[in-house]
């Protein structure tokens, strides 16, 4: 241990020497470890954005909606007509976000109305809904923000629109975000643009469902969207949702029985589409945004027929993509690897370089060494400890390097980047055994010099 510690000062000191070679030869590492960080950095940001692309298109969505009577793809109210259900509250939004699978519920509250910007109106459908929205689509913003979580618990007038509602609002291509817009008489201040490319939210304007509650004076909700975790398991969730729902609505439900009976409703007369199958009509809806998409215009049979195959969907949806996001993580794997052996290859080369010059112009203080006892074995580890040193140093920085550089790329051009912990251990391990391999040659050269043929160079 003594002889290592020693041998590492003597190689910094002799590193110290020429600062500006040191320098120069660390380069090479600098940027090949940098270049392995950022790259793996890229990689997996990239693949996470796959896996969610992958999962958030579509089939991982659950819309839950106040009333039970389908027709194809079009949902009504329970008996009483469209907009009288008032069961759904965000307590089952509460109460569904904890189901086994689900990773969001957002409750929404609806209205079809007039936005205003000065004197310019536009009439178009706001949503409110919760802080998680956004995310549940991907969404990304060509200004401003998502609301938050701080602003919906606070009931704040904040909205985000869509593009074609801010060019309908703001014709003149002035900026929205900043600016106040009037919904339902009350004023709020947009805060984001969504870049979705989605028909019907392109045109939308979304707000937190706190404050659309207290503008319309309710407090119950006209919606509420489930995100799950893995597409495969939306059928069942959906499901689970709906014996949830049934649990905490049996009243509710029970109360609309007696009132279409006692209205002369009987029978086969009562809604049967989304009811339980062997109580009394569901107050509500459940259906997946796959089997919404499948079954939207068909006749109910149609509709049902789809709707009992689901399962078998989600399995093959399941198995695309995870077949899908195998074949984006090997070609990753394959591009990074590629990439960092060459920039590693080239560091290392630079660092036998700098080592066998070393050697040359020391090769009269290993005559001396070797003359006053130090054996092979000596010279060899003190070549070897200072190519490890200058590998581990350039690799240093090099991580802080990569770093600096993910860091850059996504605040500049907008590509998301993820380094963990594993990535950063990979990169000082591979500069150490850069620093081994190609240092072990020159290390072993000074070894086998003569003593007395060193102690006569000039």
């Amino acid at each position: 241990m003594d002889l290592l510690i020693t041998s590492l000062r003597i190689a910094v000191r002799a590193l110290g020497r020429n600062k500006l070679r040191t320098l120069l030869t660390m380069l090479g590492m600098i940027i090949g470890v940098g270049a392995v960080v950022t790259m793996v950095a890229l990689g997996n940001g990239a693949q996470q954005t796959v896996e969610q692309d992958v999962r958030s298109a579509g089939t991982n969505l659950i819309d839950v909606n106040a009333g039970n009577y389908t027709r194809g793809g079009e949902t009504s109210n329970i008996a009483t007509g469209l907009g009288a259900a008032t069961t759904l509250t965000p307590d089952d939004a509460a109460a569904i976000a904890r189901i086994a699978g689900v990773k969001a519920a957002a409750p929404g509250v609806k209205l079809r109305g007039w936005l205003a910007a000065g004197q310019t109106k536009f009439y178009t459908q706001i949503l409110g809904t919760a802080a998680s929205y956004g995310d549940m689509y991907g969404w990304r913003y060509g200004g401003g923000r998502f609301f938050s979580d701080g602003d919906v618990s606070s009931r704040a007038h904040v909205a985000v629109l869509g593009r074609t509602a801010v060019d309908r609002l703001f014709p003149d291509g002035s900026a929205a975000v900043g600016r106040d817009i009037t919904i339902h008489n009350q004023t709020f201040r947009v805060v984001g643009v969504t870049n979705t490319a989605d028909e019907n939210q392109i045109e939308m304007a979304f707000v937190p469902y706190t404050a659309l509650q207290d503008a319309l004076q309710i407090d119950y909700l006209h919606t509420i969207t489930v995100e799950a975790e893995q597409a495969g398991e939306s059928t069942r969730i959906a499901a689970d949702v709906a014996t949830l729902l049934r649990q905490r609505h049996k009243p509710h439900i029970d109360e609309a029985v007696a009132r279409m009976r006692a209205g002369g409703i009987t029978g086969n007369q009562m809604p049967g589409a989304g009811s339980s199958a062997l109580g009394p009509p569901d107050d509500f809806t459940v259906k997946t945004q796959a089997a919404e998409a499948l079954t939207k215009g068909l006749y109910t049979s149609v509709a049902a027929f789809i709707l009992a195959n689901m399962p078998k969907l989600d399995e093959v949806n399941m198995q695309e993509m995870a077949s899908t996001l195998s074949r984006a993580g090997a070609t990753m794997t394959a591009l990074l690897a590629g990439i960092a052996a060459i920039s590693l290859i080239v560091g290392g080369i630079g660092i036998m370089n700098i080592m066998l010059v070393s050697v040359t112009e020391r090769t009269r203080e290993i005559g001396i060494r070797r003359a006053v006892g130090a054996r092979q074995r000596d010279v060899m580890l003190q070549f070897l400890v200072e190519a490890l040193t200058l590998s581990l140093a350039g690799g240093v920085i090099g991580i802080a390097f990569g770093f600096v550089a993910s860091g850059t790329l996504t605040r500049l051009l907008e590509w998301p980047t993820a380094i963990s912990g594993s990535a950063i251990a990979l990169a000082f391990g591979i500069a150490a055994a850069v620093g081994v391999f190609f240092g072990f040659y020159p290390a072993r050269r000074a070894s086998r010099l003569d003593p007395i043929d060193a102690l006569r160079f000039e």
